[in-house]
């Protein structure tokens, strides 16, 4: 018997940690059919506090020897002398360069301005305003005081976004859409735009459409989602961006963020997924927050892990996928999605149809 797969948990807190124990029904074996070992990581903010972001570094490096990690939301303290966020000291840790964030159409809820094909947002992982430099001069209070932030973007990390956004269209038969500020910033935010530039080149069967990033989000709201669209951005944008066209499909909980590094060839070498919203302190211990973004990110790590070579995970991805949605469409869903199933029993539910699933399938002799 092979070795088994190793995948990072990285805990969280209130909310996020909840969320995060349920989802990971869906890995068991006698779910999901394949064998995991999942390594758990404490990072509640009172260990990372504890460890003074120790606790932080070494999930990082599991993550780079494994290849694959799953993580729950995570406070992030606002004192500047606190232990800060603990996922840009996860992305700088493994290298991450691109965050990828699909928003797709949830079976049974309407989605606003006729938005029926999926929508990646495809963001730098790090730079640009996150980690910039800070500082104000001049009399404080006063009218004269300026504050100043120094930005940086490399070179590296928009040739990712670039080359990640135009594989990713080319898979999803989509066009890619949108794009920075360059007019306004032609050196800073016009490097994005050169390597989309040469991306397209290199993808000559994509469609290629540059907007500027006001006019991205006009289109979105107006329709502009003919087909499937995969949107190339700076890091604030897509950041921004992510929690505009999540909520378009019904909910900010409906998909799953990735991050993701990567060799010298744009093969992936690590993916972390997570959910996209925050650790919901408000409804903490009430069963009915949405667990769909948390389920969903294991789905996507067992779908970077069959990429890798990992048997029996691309079957297990697309079983928790289809699960997930056939529950919505048929009814079962959370509070925020118009349901009235908590967060526990829409877990059950997903986890019944995957079993069922791997179960028919295999009388079948299918490798799907």
């Amino acid at each position: 018997m092979s070795a088994p797969l190793k995948i990072a948990i990285l805990e969280g807190d209130e909310t996020g940690q909840e969320l995060l124990e349920q989802a990971v029904r869906v890995l068991a074996r006698d779910v999901s059919g394949v064998v995991l070992e999942l390594v758990p990581f404490d990072l509640s903010l009172e260990n990372r506090r504890a460890t003074a972001n120790g606790v932080v570094d070494e999930a990082a490096q599991a993550m780079k020897a494994f290849g694959f990690g799953i993580k729950a939301a995570t406070i992030t303290p606002e004192g500047k002398d606190d232990v800060g966020s603990p996922n840009r000291l996860l992305r700088e840790g493994i290298d991450g360069k691109v965050i990828v964030r699909t928003g797709r159409r949830i079976p049974g809820v309407t989605p606003i301005a006729g938005t029926y094909h999926p929508i990646s947002v495809v963001r730098m992982a790090v730079g640009d305003a996150y980690g910039a430099k800070e500082s104000r001069e001049g009399e404080a209070g006063s009218a004269d005081e300026v504050a100043i932030r120094v930005e940086r973007i490399t070179r590296s990390v928009c040739r990712a976004v670039a080359e990640y956004s135009f594989r990713q269209a080319e898979k999803m038969g989509g066009k890619v859409y949108g794009g920075p500020k360059w007019t306004v910033s032609p050196v800073y935010e016009g490097m994005l735009k050169e390597e989309m530039d040469k991306a397209a080149a290199l993808y000559p069967a994509v469609e290629y459409r540059p907007m500027l990033i006001d006019a991205t989000y006009a289109g979105l709201i107006s329709g502009a989602t003919e087909t499937p669209l995969v949107i190339p951005a700076l890091n604030r944008d897509g950041d921004c961006l992510s929690d505009l066209v999540m909520p378009m499909f019904g909910s900010i909980a409906g998909a799953e963020s990735v991050l993701l590094a990567f060799d010298a060839e744009y093969r992936t070498s690590a993916a972390m997924a997570e959910a996209p919203h925050g650790t919901a302190p408000s409804l903490m211990g009430k069963d009915v927050a949405n667990p769909m973004a948390m389920i969903l990110s294991c789905a996507a790590v067992l779908h970077y892990a069959a990429t890798a070579g990992h048997e029996g995970c691309d079957r297990a991805s697309r079983a928790i996928y289809e699960s997930v949605l056939e529950a919505t469409a048929a009814g079962v869903r959370t509070p925020d999605l118009g349901g009235d199933h908590g967060t526990t029993d829409f877990t059950t539910d997903v986890v019944t149809r995957i079993r069922t699933k791997i179960d028919v399938w295999s009388s079948l002799g299918s490798t799907v």
